[in-house]
């Protein structure tokens, strides 16, 4: 069967490319087995979920302050969707506010990801998170649309 070769797929939603840079290098530093792909905001993320046909992605990565439909929106909208609610969602933002925090684990959150301010630091914590959720953690079966 052809599907059970694909590669677990990351979507990371991040519209900063610093930052999305960071996790790239981080993707690649820490050698695991997975596609990334990447969209700049809630709705891009959104869209690319519901893709008719589209293999559900192993993990999100999402920031929660980006255009149009927002981090918070988006976690909302997956986690209140049968079909795409047992998808591990990981908030990654700049803001360590408790109020944003409480909020995407009430709403479904996996786990709340606050992004280190310097560079190496961030580089390490991402290395991290890519290792426990891709490597360490069972995930649910990937599905489809």
């Amino acid at each position: 069967m052809a599907h059970s070769m694909e590669l677990p797929t990351v979507v990371l939603v991040e519209d900063s490319d610093e930052d999305a840079d960071t996790v790239e290098t981080a993707f690649t530093r820490s050698g695991v087995t997975a596609r990334l792909r990447r969209v700049s905001s809630g709705d891009a993320c959104i869209a690319l979920l519901r893709t008719p046909g589209q293999t559900l992605p192993a993990l999100v990565v999402m920031d929660l302050n980006t255009p149009g439909m927002d981090g918070r929106q988006a976690l909302r909208f997956i986690k209140s969707d049968s079909l795409l609610k047992a998808i591990p969602v990981i908030i990654s933002s700049t803001s360590a506010s408790p109020q944003d925090r409480d909020f995407c684990y009430a709403t479904g959150a996996n786990a709340y990801h606050v992004k280190p301010i310097r560079y190496p630091d961030h580089l390490q914590a991402v290395e991290a998170l890519l290792q426990y959720w891709l490597v360490e953690v069972a995930l649910p079966a990937a599905g489809r649309t």
